[in-house]
């Protein structure tokens, strides 16, 4: 399938996932979102794809929500009362899904739902969408001249994206609720001061970096033990008790033991390179998705 507003690029095993709008500092719109949703569920059933690099085409990676489009700018339908109570039981609903739930919010549970790490590599100013779509990606690397916003504050909106439940996760709720009140674009190296991002590299490296990156993460390792495992991650660390986390790592262990765990054993043991042959598209044990 081919997009409008992505590049969709698999070489080696990465997919370089790059937004597509330079003309418009790759500002997001509502037919991104649906691209986005489709390209990360899509990149999940591809056994071609190990690793996900996320960057933007141009010198933006995005410059927040295309504000100059007609009508309600979020594509939200204002004929709508919904409540609480109309999201929690009629979540995709087409009413509900296309008119009310938050865009950038859908994008994120498509990341926070894939099963291949994912890496954002920031090349320019991420604001808004741009800033909070890179939260449920497992790395973020920038370079070192980008500038990374969380605006809401200055258009009198608030935080989209699922960002109150992830950014506070990665930051700590005193630097998340900092950012969010000051709603300016900081440094790349302020926002890894506060430890949003883990590297700021030169801007004619921040690509090779990120390959890097997703090659350590992927080569020689199984497809069904790292989606797991990411998926164990992000879920297990909000879970109420560790007790949830022991639950779901003992089904991954039961499981993983008996696929590629065996011949990581039989590798380890013959002091050779594991040739793990699991599908992440198919192999994944019964009891997944949890989440």
């Amino acid at each position: 399938m081919s997009y409008e507003t992505l590049e969709y690029d698999v070489t080696d095993g990465i997919l370089e996932l790059r937004l597509n709008r330079p003309e418009n500092l790759n500002a997001f719109t509502v037919q991104m979102a649906h691209e986005l949703i489709h390209a990360f569920d899509r990149a999940s059933l591809d056994d071609e794809v190990a690793a996900i690099i996320v960057t933007g085409n141009g010198r933006a990676f995005c410059a927040g929500m295309d504000l100059s489009v007609e009508g309600n700018v979020f594509g939200l339908d204002e004929s709508l009362e919904p409540s609480l109570e109309d999201l929690d039981t009629n979540l995709d609903d087409p009413r509900i899904e296309d008119g009310v739930r938050d865009t950038g919010g859908r994008v994120a549970l498509a990341i926070y739902r894939c099963t291949k790490p994912v890496i954002g590599a920031i090349n320019g100013p991420a604001v808004g969408i741009g800033a909070t779509m890179t939260l449920p990606m497992d790395v973020r690397i920038a370079a070192d001249t980008a500038r990374i916003g969380f605006v809401f504050g200055r258009l009198g909106i608030v935080p989209e994206a699922c960002s109150t439940w992830f950014l506070p996760r990665l930051v700590g709720i005193s630097q998340a609720l900092q950012w969010i009140y000051r709603a300016e674009p900081m440094s790349a190296r302020e926002a890894a001061d506060g430890g949003l991002v883990s590297q700021v590299v030169p801007a004619d490296s921040l690509l090779d970096t990120a390959r890097e990156l997703a090659h350590a993460f992927t080569d020689g390792r199984s497809p069904v033990a790292t989606a797991l495992a990411r998926q164990m991650m992000w879920s297990n660390s909000a879970a109420p008790h560790p007790r949830d986390a022991h639950l779901i790592e003992s089904l991954a262990m039961f499981y993983t033991s008996q696929g590629d765990g065996k011949e990581g054993v039989e590798a380890f043991r013959e002091k050779r390179a594991p040739e793990f042959t699991t599908r992440a598209s198919s192999d994944m044990p019964p009891f997944h998705p949890w989440i």
